[in-house]
């Protein structure tokens, strides 16, 4: 589970580390100019509903939207992982355990919908209804953190602008890249943890 360490002293405008480099991580110190940081933005900038793949359970469908993937490793356990799970939402045990590895994917690469029947009664008197989809999403405050050695964890649909200006997608759960190599830009990739970053 995530675990929260304390609060950062912030002043109320401050930029963040991009590049990895600062001496005074999370936050910038300019060291992106002395480095040479190449921090061009190439993140598909498509909503992330357009590149995800349905994984449908019993009650679910798991979504994932893998270039968002991090590698956190909620998504596993030491036996099996979400995807075979969902073929496994018939037993309302494991279709919550699910749910809870997904809630706690932290980039938001992995969600869900629940199928719902909305009955309604026709002329006939005869109960009709369509399955309707319902995307879930865990209750998220409006927050920056910092996950150690890893990206930064934005929360709770906190508008972000690329470096042009363009807006992108509000979601509720984004991470961004501070180590300076991912190759997903502004978003992490996971290449934190390949390259060894520390911050």
């Amino acid at each position: 589970a995530w675990r929260m360490d304390g609060d950062v002293e912030t002043l109320p405008d401050y930029a963040l580390c991009r590049c990895g480099a600062s001496a005074i991580k999370p936050f910038c110190d300019g060291s992106h100019a002395t480095i040479g940081f190449d921090g061009t933005e190439t993140a598909d900038t498509r909503p992330s509903a357009d590149r995800q793949e349905s994984y449908p359970g019993e009650g679910l469908v798991m979504k994932d939207d893998r270039p968002l993937c991090i590698h956190a490793g909620f998504c596993h356990n030491k036996v099996t992982d979400a995807w075979r799970l969902t073929k496994k939402t018939d037993d309302i045990q494991v279709r919550i355990q699910v749910i809870g590895m997904i809630e706690h994917c932290p980039s938001g690469a992995l969600t869900y919908t629940l199928d719902e029947t909305n009955p309604q009664e026709d002329a006939t008197g005869s109960t009709v209804g369509a399955p309707a989809e319902r995307a879930m999403e865990p209750d998220l405050a409006q927050a920056i953190a910092v996950i150690p050695n890893g990206p930064l964890w934005v929360t709770g649909g906190v508008p972000i602008l690329r470096s042009d200006g363009i807006p992108l997608e509000v979601r509720n759960r984004v991470t961004l890249c501070r180590c300076g190599h991912s190759k997903n830009k502004p978003f992490c990739d996971g290449t934190h943890a390949e390259i060894g970053f520390e911050g």
